[in-house]
């Protein structure tokens, strides 16, 4: 592949990957220790950047460094993933609303399912519902849920768990007055990229309720 075509596509990824985190560029350019300028040339393909400035984009990301380079880097379909606990992945943390999750398994371009971990915060930032292509099933391992599914709320509790098709407008909470730690199997259509839900998904893609607060505008997150 040539070096243009190359520089390109990681810079597709890095902006992709930062929109879903609803993070601007110069919030992006403040963690990974670079010019915002530069930064935006490296999104559009117009900069190749080093090894080194990679890994402090993924770090400001929380990615790793194989996510950025894209499918090339990946398998085409897991065969076999052995997750250890002593080896979990750093959180990534939706900013500005306290969410963390990390990946255990999954996330070739052609697993058809993806595993999740991931933690509500004691205060919720967060109201908005959101609908996407695929089902999901949550398992609750500690703390309490709120996990709403159209206008039906269910609260769940350790140990309780639920499985739905995601294309109905979902979203979930901490609900018994402290931190909670849910394990979210995601199963995405074939034709997707990858899997996504409301704690990754661009502010587009969510479907806020009439009494939210406006949302943000191209110009915020770009």
């Amino acid at each position: 592949m040539q070096a243009k075509a190359i520089a390109e596509r990681i810079g597709t990824e890095i902006r992709r990957a930062r929109t879903a985190r609803a993070m601007t560029l110069a919030a992006l350019a403040g963690r990974a220790g670079l010019s915002e300028a530069f930064l935006s040339r490296v999104e559009r393909g117009e900069a190749s950047s080093s090894v080194a400035n990679l890994v402090k984009i993924a770090a400001g990301l929380g990615l790793g460094l194989q996510d950025l380079l894209g499918e090339s880097a990946k398998p085409e379909r897991t065969v076999l993933a052995v997750h250890r606990g002593s080896e979990a992945d750093r959180d990534s943390e939706l900013e500005s609303t306290g969410y963390r999750w990390h990946r255990i398994v999954g996330g070739a371009p052609r697993d058809r399912i993806a595993v999740f971990h991931l933690v509500f915060p004691k205060r919720n930032r967060m109201r908005v519902m959101v609908s996407h292509p695929g089902q999901e099933h949550c398992y609750v391992l500690s703390g309490e849920i709120a996990f709403f599914v159209g206008g039906e709320t269910h609260h769940l509790r350790a140990g309780d768990s639920i499985f739905i098709a995601s294309e109905q407008p979902h979203r979930a909470e901490a609900a018994g007055g402290g931190e909670a730690h849910v394990l979210m199997t995601v199963a995405k259509p074939e034709h997707e990229p990858e899997a996504l839900d409301w704690w990754r998904m661009p502010i587009s893609g969510a479907c806020r309720r009439p009494d939210q607060s406006k949302p943000r505008t191209k110009e915020e997150i770009s």
